[in-house]
């Protein structure tokens, strides 16, 4: 059998033409070579966006269970609610306006012109414009979706419905043209001084978190958060479990945020995925030690939190800091994750801590990626970068504080009537538990009878 197979071996080599099967090496001469490799780095660029933004919608997910298992539980249905119009509502009103706001033919560096439901966009390639929207959407929910967990467990939903519309089509998009506008057609002030924030430590954090802090303020704090002489009380979520979740969704979900705003698929995401994954890491260490060492135990509260704090704190300089400066920006994001929400908490009624995360380590991220900047120190890029957080915060604050106030006008008044019964009952008429939350005679009157 063996003598047999060789034979047919050698008469298949002598009438297969040498050579054949075999690929022929390229013709450096030949033009459809470099065309045929930017073809598959522009189609390489439009996957890694795409997946990158699918990530960063996912995030979502991680802010409602993360807000939710912060919260009562006769309140987690109306906080599912807020997170799905975030998303819902905000991806139609900035493909409507805030695109274009933001993206637009800048005026002045301060807003867009152009660009409203995606028309008008220059020379950019269609398909791109759909993409970009699509990444750049995301980001625009998140900034709302950041102001939920602050205001939760007492503001009405059709309240909370008009600012989260207004974030995503005006406030967000108007400051965001002028941190981020040359990224398509417009051409920011903030962008002319050379300010660093990569991924949106301070474009989309504190942006979100000092809105966050508005709507605080004007709701004012839950019933009982406060004892008779202003000592803040604990009130805690009904599910850490869930917050849990959230926060390894949201750190999934970081590597989208931050290693996909390169908009390539580029040797360059190693990098900012090492430096997300570095901070994150050393925003927990630095959260829990602090408690620990405190309190005497390890807060696991503080602890997801620092989570948090790192991604934030990180955010901005992913791209220009080295390792260990993303440790020790993510390490000092912990501390202050543990601080500023200590302090905030004695006159600011914040459920999930999403002012001291989101607003205060979105703050010391942009300051860091000046601090630590790979290319050196500078103390003018240092004052950019303040510039560029105190830019933010005199946009953000007061705007968000006079919708919340028009709001309140609006509705009626942004809080609820009956804070003991919960929002899921008086909102929603639903309950998220609805067999812990029964009586006896409700239980019985489902009870089927034999």
């Amino acid at each position: 059998m063996r003598t047999f197979t060789s034979v047919l071996f050698a008469i298949g080599c002598l009438l297969v033409p040498a050579g054949a099967g075999a690929v022929p090496a390229p013709d450096p001469a030949d033009p459809a070579l470099p065309q045929a490799a930017s073809d598959v780095q522009t189609n390489l660029d439009y996957v890694w966006t795409i997946l990158a933004a699918a990530l960063v919608f996912f995030m979502q997910a991680g802010f409602a269970l993360l807000e939710a298992g912060f919260s009562r539980a006769k309140n987690a249905v109306n906080i599912i609610m807020k997170n799905v119009m975030d998303a819902s509502a905000g991806a139609l009103v900035f493909y409507c306006v805030g695109f274009g706001l933001m993206f637009g033919t800048s005026w002045n560096g301060l807003v867009g012109t152009d660009g409203f439901f995606l028309t008008g966009t220059g020379d950019q390639p269609t398909t791109w414009v759909y993409a970009f929207y699509f990444f750049q959407a995301v980001f625009a929910a998140t900034a709302a979706t950041i102001v939920s967990g602050a205001v939760a467990e007492r503001i009405k939903f059709s309240g909370y419905l008009i600012f989260s519309v207004t974030i995503t089509g005006l406030i967000y998009p108007i400051s965001g043209a002028w941190f981020w506008g040359g990224l398509f057609n417009g051409s920011g002030w903030m962008e002319a001084l050379g300010f660093i924030d990569f991924a949106g430590s301070t474009v989309v954090h504190s942006v979100g978190g000092w809105a966050a802090l508005a709507g605080a303020l004007v709701v004012g704090p839950r019933v009982g958060k406060y004892a008779e002489d202003g000592t803040p009380r604990n009130i805690p979520g009904h599910s850490l479990p869930l917050a849990a979740l959230g926060v390894f969704i949201l750190w999934l979900g970081w590597f989208g945020f931050n290693a996909g705003s390169t908009t390539a698929g580029s040797t360059s995401i190693a990098l900012i995925a090492m430096n997300t994954f570095l901070a994150a890491g050393a925003g927990a260490v630095g959260a829990m030690t602090i408690t620990w060492i405190d309190t005497g135990t390890p807060d696991a509260t503080m602890t997801l939190n620092g989570v948090l704090g790192g991604l934030v704190g990180i955010t901005a300089g992913c791209a220009n800091l080295t390792g260990p400066f993303a440790i020790l920006t993510g390490l000092i994001a912990g501390a202050i994750v543990v601080y500023a929400t200590r302090a905030l908490e004695t006159f600011v009624d914040d459920p999930v801590g999403a002012i001291a995360v989101h607003g205060v380590c979105g703050a010391w991220g942009t300051l860091a990626a000046g601090l630590f900047d790979s290319a050196g120190f500078s103390a003018s890029q240092v004052g950019v970068q303040a510039i560029g957080i105190a830019a933010a915060f005199l946009w953000t604050f007061p705007v968000s504080y006079v919708v919340f106030s028009i709001a309140d006008s609006l509705v009626g008044g942004l809080r609820i009537e009956d804070e003991d019964l919960g929002l899921d009952r008086l909102e929603h008429d639903v309950e998220a538990y609805p067999e812990f939350g029964m009586n006896d005679e409700e239980e019985a009157a489902q009870t089927p009878t034999t």
